[in-house]
């Protein structure tokens, strides 16, 4: 029997569109899903100033398929030269919504990112003057500590101390993957909210390893114990809301994902809200998911909830292509491992 479920139009609060023909191309699957979404400012070279944003937000505009209602949220990458001025001007302008702070050589294009962060500490304070939330890359670089304890690590060496130090700073933990962290946003303040990827709400890490090693399940983080999805996926539906969806879709051409040394980030745009839906079935949780998708992320960022909707509906199996296509070349649409249920139309 068919099941139906209408919410609020959701947003995603972190995405990767990239730039030129990728942009082209993965900007439409993200669009036809979703109302809003922060944007990654992690391109070749980053987008470091208010023009650079306002540029790159005109070439999101540009490249919209006709007809689309979205709306690109952008964010500036925030590096030990970011001026506080620029950042507080690209706020009242109302041009950005947060800023980005990667670990330098933490994930893809993330060389320009910090170092040491006593250097970004008046852009810090500026943020916190102003109510502009920080959004961060939780993992330390440090070659001695595991990869599977990086966001562990990254929580007492970092994130703890830039938030005693920086009292009001609004901090959005991205793409949590460990009970760590969820334990910590947990026990914080309501400044400090998280981001919980519909990958990892799936995956563990057997998923990229067990069998043959599976470079599109590969992502950065990259995915723990099946302990910590467990914890993920309790968050997730707990209706707390300091938890909400950030796909963290990082679309890469298959020739670069299926290599010697293969790009981080798992493509999830096209399904993403299928495959959260699946999940809060599976945990009869079906009454929290608006909250998760649609009204948690927009009330930490303090804009309003969407007064459009989405409508899903149970039935038979819902498919999706396998791949899309890139002037680049082809980039494989997350394979969640399991049938999906729910598909999504959008509403008014």
């Amino acid at each position: 029997m068919t099941q139906t479920l209408t919410i609020p139009r959701p947003d995603d609060w972190h995405l990767h569109l990239r730039d030129g023909a990728m942009l082209k191309a993965v900007l439409p699957e993200t669009a036809r899903h979703f109302g809003r979404a922060i944007i990654m400012p992690n391109l070749v070279p980053p987008v470091v100033t208010g023009a650079d944003a306002s540029a790159y937000r005109d070439r999101i505009l540009a490249a919209m398929p006709e007809g689309a209602d979205f709306t690109p949220l952008m964010t500036l990458y925030l590096t030990e030269e970011t001026d506080p001025e620029d950042v507080a001007k690209a706020a009242a302008d109302g041009l950005v919504h947060a800023v980005k702070l990667y670990p330098a050589g933490a994930t893809t294009n993330s060389a320009s990112g910090v170092t040491d962060f006593d250097k970004v500490r008046p852009v810090l304070e500026k943020m916190a003057e102003i109510g502009l939330p920080l959004c961060l890359h939780g993992e330390v670089t440090d070659p001695d500590i595991d990869i599977f304890d990086r966001e562990a690590v990254f929580i007492d060496r970092v994130l703890d101390p830039i938030r005693k130090a920086t009292p009001g700073l609004r901090v959005v933990m991205e793409h949590v993957t460990t009970a760590d962290a969820v334990a910590y946003v947990q026990g914080a303040p309501k400044d400090l909210a998280a981001t919980i990827t519909a990958h990892h709400l799936v995956i563990n890490r057997n998923h990229i390893l067990v069998g043959g090693i599976r470079p599109h399940y590969y992502c950065l983080p990259v995915a723990k114990r099946e302990v910590h999805r467990q914890a993920l996926v309790t968050a997730a539906t707990s209706g707390d809301a300091r938890f909400f969806l950030g796909t963290d879709s990082a679309p890469h051409i298959d020739a670069l994902k299926e290599h010697a040394c293969g790009c981080a980030g798992c493509f999830t745009a096209t399904n993403a809200v299928s495959v959260v839906a699946e999940i809060f079935d599976r945990e009869s949780a079906l009454d929290q998911l608006a909250a998760f998708l649609s009204l948690n992320g927009a009330t930490h960022y303090k804009l309003p909830v969407s007064v459009r909707t989405l409508t899903l509906r149970k039935g038979e199996h819902c498919t999706y292509p396998s791949k899309i296509d890139s002037d680049d070349g082809p980039v494989t649409v997350f394979d969640p491992g399991f049938p999906l249920h729910w598909s999504v139309t959008t509403g008014k």
